[in-house]
């Protein structure tokens, strides 16, 4: 079985943007490409959340985001999610200002994913937050996935 692989907005973002002149940038653009290449080694998933923020913004690069999120499984953000994403913000997990980060972690947990994949090192793949984030998830029973960037999850 293949391990699942939650896909957060940014690594969409990444991978659909038009080349960055910003060496950080295009940096993680090329990561991105080499690891959805290689993605067949993973099941990946994508919630109702990661569509409607790669929606947003820009129609053209919004169409290029949701061309490549096509055919991956939706995860539905239900009350059981909104109530975990709730909860990190209750235990300043995640900061209020990053809420639909939290709903992100929130999808990842309650579907029992692997890993979440990100490059949103500010609210997530953050090792400060990290910790608080696998606090407030054992406090209630459940098991974080490995949160990580597409250089972390590389081989």
């Amino acid at each position: 079985m293949r391990p699942k692989v939650y896909v957060e907005t940014t690594v969409i973002s990444y991978l659909t943007a038009l080349p960055s002149r910003d060496i950080v940038q295009a940096a993680h653009q090329q990561i991105t490409r080499e690891w959805w290449e290689g993605r067949d080694r993973f099941e990946l998933f994508v919630s109702e959340a990661v569509l409607q923020e790669a929606g947003r913004g820009n129609a053209e690069a919004a169409a290029r985001r949701l061309a490549a999120l096509e055919g991956l499984p939706v995860l539905a953000v239900g009350a059981e999610v909104t109530q975990l994403a709730e909860r990190f913000l209750q235990m300043n997990a995640i900061p209020a200002k990053a809420a639909i980060d939290a709903v992100h972690i929130a999808a990842a947990v309650v579907n029992g994913m692997d890993y979440l994949l990100t490059w949103n090192c500010a609210h997530i793949a953050n090792a400060a937050i990290r910790a608080k984030i696998e606090h407030t998830c054992r406090s209630v029973g459940l098991q974080p996935p490995i949160i990580c960037t597409p250089e972390e999850l590389m081989e």
